[in-house]
């Protein structure tokens, strides 16, 4: 016979108005950065009121994770709230995994039937003679009107930083699933220099894709404004980048949670989640180096 379980019902909280609020003034703040910056406006407003909203999704993030940590670890929750949790956890790496299909779809849209039509190819054949002599290749450096949009003088190759990247980024899926399986074992010192090791190498990725982009922007010519190739480069290696900043902050966390004696061998769904979302990161790099670096 089953046995009956408790299900935790949380005291009121003030976390879910404060994020609603840092929120919409971040995204307000972003908002009035584009729209100033496209009309040649200062953005110097824009800016301070995007860095308010962000400072106060960062302490919403510290106060209402530090709450549901000092449930967890009062022992208040139970089986039903631990499926919960990966319910919910599955859930947000599912929405992301959307977020990024949508962008792969862009990329996929723009080479296969935008550029192809351009060109002269198929039923949209007719725009050829907008741009005439315009050759459809990908990647697009050649741009179907080069004063209005000049394309970059060249692209990055996929065998220089791209290729060093995925080797950190895959070798940091090896690190923190070393890390986990340690958690598992009880070899708490274990844990703490693999998963140590895994934040390294993510920091590592960051320094060498900022490099990757300052070499794109001064020595290329490769920017947001240099045509539908900079824009999708751009819009998909920025995207990952900022994921991997949130996964190894995640980690970062993870690892404080771990030296303070946090965890247990059974008891650890929170470095499971972590874990769980580097995986994710890392599997849109290998990605993003196949079908925006390589092919």
């Amino acid at each position: 016979m089953a046995e009956n379980q408790t299900y935790y019902v949380p005291e009121q909280s003030k976390w879910p108005i404060v994020a609603t609020i840092g929120l919409g003034v971040t995204l307000y703040g972003l908002a009035s950065i584009l729209v100033n910056g496209g009309r040649g406006e200062s953005t110097t407003g824009a800016w301070v009121m995007f860095m308010v909203g962000a400072l106060i999704m960062a302490y919403m993030l510290f106060g209402w994770f530090g709450s549901v940590i000092r449930e967890s670890r009062a022992g208040l929750y139970s089986a039903q709230m631990d499926r919960s949790f990966r319910w919910g956890m599955s859930w947000f790496i599912f929405s992301e995994v959307m977020f990024f299909a949508a962008f792969f779809g862009a990329l996929f849209y723009v080479r296969m039937f935008a550029v192809p039509w351009l060109g002269g190819e198929g039923d949209k054949g007719s725009s050829a003679m907008l741009w005439e002599g315009f050759q459809a290749t990908w990647p697009l450096v050649q741009n179907p009107d080069p004063e209005a949009y000049p394309g970059p003088r060249e692209v990055i190759g996929p065998w220089g930083l791209p290729l060093i990247n995925t080797l950190l980024l895959v070798s940091s899926s090896f690190t923190v699933t070393v890390a986990h399986h340690a958690l598992k074992a009880g070899h708490r010192h274990t844990v703490k220099v693999w998963l140590g090791a895994t934040i390294v190498l993510g920091l590592s990725f960051l320094v060498l894709q900022a490099e990757e982009y300052v070499h794109a922007y001064q020595e290329l010519d490769l920017t947001l404004q240099s045509g539908i190739y900079g824009s999708t480069f751009f819009m998909l290696t920025g995207f990952h980048g900022a994921h991997v900043t949130l996964g190894t902050l995640m980690l970062f966390i993870m690892l404080v949670r771990v030296f303070k004696g946090h965890f247990t061998a059974d008891n650890h769904f929170g470095f499971e989640a972590a874990a769980w979302y580097w995986h994710f990161v890392d599997v849109v790099w290998l990605a993003l180096f196949v079908f925006v670096y390589i092919l």
